[in-house]
């Protein structure tokens, strides 16, 4: 859902790459039916969407990685110490003081309105993790 949200936010920023991975995803698995179901509703289309786990590759290609929790962090930064200075909790730069440094909780298994929850928090938090981007990438020249 966030890489979602977040490339639908980003979408006609310019130099932006996005996708997501999972500490522990199993490859190639839809998005779930609640996350897709939500998304579809405002206009989002999940069907193209494919589970990763995180990589080497993956780590050495991108410029920042936005975690869901700490558990995220530790594991990231334990399998692969070289991407430390770019993982941050996706909550970090937050405008909410109530969810600033948070972990965010996956609701996987969990009931619709756990998801729509989600959604809503990522709403509120995913501006934040575009105007840090913006602040700390510079874009190289073609």
């Amino acid at each position: 859902m966030a890489e979602a949200l977040f490339r639908e936010l980003v979408r006609d920023a310019g130099d932006y790459q996005v996708a997501s991975a999972g500490v522990a995803a199993m490859p190639g698995q839809p998005a779930s039916r609640h996350t897709a179901d939500i998304l579809d509703a405002a206009g989002i289309d999940m069907s193209h969407f494919s589970s990763q786990p995180v990589t080497a590759a993956l780590i050495d290609s991108v410029t920042h990685i936005f975690a869901m929790g700490m558990h995220h962090i530790a594991a990231i930064e334990a399998e692969f110490p070289e991407a430390a200075d770019k993982v941050f909790l996706i909550t970090e730069f937050a405008a909410d003081d109530k969810l600033r440094g948070r972990d965010i909780v996956d609701p996987f298994g969990m009931n619709r309105s756990a998801y729509e929850n989600l959604r809503s928090v990522l709403e509120q938090i995913l501006p934040s993790v575009k105007a840090f981007i913006d602040s700390t990438h510079k874009s190289t020249p073609s």
